[in-house]
């Protein structure tokens, strides 16, 4: 079936305009009638579900051209990875809902709302915001039920754990900042902040593993993302320096 501007516009919920846009920066071409007039079939409607998507997500519209024009793009494997992402905002959104819910409740005497039930989905938030950052590289590396156990874990965190959790991030960087400040990534000060970073570690993880711990701060340092939170938010350098004090932490047998 062939839709004019008007009636595509119509059908995807969005403005003619919008339409004549997209076919002016190149990322949407209709094709054209004898009268010149734009005409949209199902290869150009099917792009404008995709176009739609990733602008949902966010995307601006010169990354959204590149990513339907790159020859390796597969559509298929797009939607999926596009559900995916729908779902756990829907699940994240249901829990905030069914939150505010019993919170109001509570406010009107109908029910009472104990501490954890009060945090449950400000966590989910964070556990699905990480999820969609790091999610595949974690399943890849360490497997799905190690991904699924800590999620489960950091869920049943009480309003006391939760708090220490992140009260314990800004104690780290500032126990790897008070290191740096010694120069020796194998002093007293450094095997402190090795510790406090094993604390704030058992937290979400399941099993604490001492090889594991050394891997993870190896990735601070091979993960420019992990590195320039670490540089930025302490020092420069402060990726590789925890990197080295978690090395000769666990090479002392201070992490067991």
């Amino acid at each position: 079936m062939e839709y004019t501007v008007k009636q595509l516009a119509q059908l995807a919920g969005v403005s003619p305009r919008t339409l004549r846009w997209y076919d002016n920066l190149g990322l949407l071409r209709p094709a054209r009638g004898e009268n010149g007039w734009r005409r949209y079939g199902p290869v150009q409607v099917q792009r404008l579900q995709q176009i739609l998507f990733y602008r949902t997500a966010g995307l601006p519209l010169g990354e959204i051209a590149a990513i339907l024009d790159d020859d390796d793009f597969a559509a298929q494997q797009a939607m999926q990875t596009h559900l995916q992402g729908l779902l756990r905002r829907r699940a994240e959104l249901d829990t905030l809902i069914a939150n505010a819910q019993k919170s109001l409740q509570t406010l009107k005497g109908e029910t009472t709302m104990n501490d954890q039930e009060r945090f449950e989905g400000f966590r989910q938030k964070l556990l699905d915001e990480n999820e969609e950052t790091y999610g595949a590289e974690v399943r890849e590396r360490w497997g799905d039920e190690a991904a699924d156990a800590s999620r489960a874990k950091m869920m049943q965190m009480s309003k006391e754990d939760y708090a220490r959790f992140e009260a314990l991030s800004n104690e780290v960087n500032q126990a790897i900042k008070a290191a740096m400040a010694t120069g020796d990534a194998a002093g007293e000060a450094a095997m402190q902040a090795a510790r406090l970073h094993k604390e704030w570690l058992c937290f979400t993880w399941p099993q604490y593993n001492a090889q594991a711990h050394k891997n993870l701060a190896q990735m601070y340092v091979d993960d420019p993302r992990f590195t320039a939170y670490y540089d930025d938010a302490i020092a420069p350098g402060a990726a590789a320096f925890l990197r080295d004090a978690v090395a000769h932490f666990v090479d002392a047998g201070l992490a067991e």
